[in-house]
């Protein structure tokens, strides 16, 4: 895949070097998994810290889907 470039907002999260969609959604769960963003009750459901607020567009809360299409927005 070719790679994206993540702006500075997603940079803080997964590093501003460019990289494959695919490595980069995996740099985001890693991110999420070290911690502890997904919500113990509703797993499709993650909850921001302030690096992933900015991301979202100021939301505290998030579902995965909605994360991809947010996330869209951050690359180039």
């Amino acid at each position: 895949m070719k790679p994206v470039t993540p702006d500075s907002a997603l940079a803080a999260v997964v590093g501003s070097n460019p990289l494959p969609r695919t490595e980069l959604t995996k740099k985001l769960w890693a991110y999420i998994k070290k911690n502890g963003l997904q919500d113990k009750k509703v797993r499709t459901q993650i909850n921001a810290d302030d690096k992933l607020k900015v991301v979202f567009g100021g939301k505290g809360k998030v579902g995965m889907f909605e994360m991809t299409k947010l996330v869209s927005g951050h690359v180039s």
